[in-house]
């Protein structure tokens, strides 16, 4: 069922991500490849699952160190079709990165609501 068929106004997803500490433990080489699986995990998200970007946030220059709960590090607001999706952007953190699952290095949590009706302009 998607939520739009209950509110009317669409599945809107946050994916908050994190960062566990075998990233910090990791050799520069190592989050190269971490940094490389992760952009490729997180790529054209809608064209693979009809995930639209609204927006992203990284704020790790106000934050320094592991961050594998809230407040996270980095964050995508989305507009998804249905839960399926949701769990398929978050299982990207289940694929490899090199010789390891990418969730070795980074926690993802997804949050799933619908539109403010305040607050959009």
């Amino acid at each position: 069922m998607k939520l739009e068929d209950l509110t009317g106004n669409g599945l809107r997803a946050l994916f908050c991500i994190g960062i566990n500490d075998d990233f910090f433990r990791a050799s520069g080489e190592e989050k190269k490849v971490v940094g490389g699986a992760l952009k490729e995990a997180f790529d054209d998200l809608e064209g693979r699952f009809g995930v639209k970007v609204l927006g992203t946030l990284d704020d790790d220059l106000l934050q320094c160190g592991v961050g594998h709960d809230y407040p996270y590090i980095s964050y995508i607001l989305a507009d998804i079709p249905d839960f399926e999706a949701a769990v398929a952007v978050t299982n990207q953190v289940r694929e490899k990165a090199g010789e390891s699952l990418l969730s070795r290095y980074v926690t993802i949590q997804t949050r799933i609501g619908h539109p403010l009706f305040f607050g959009t302009k």
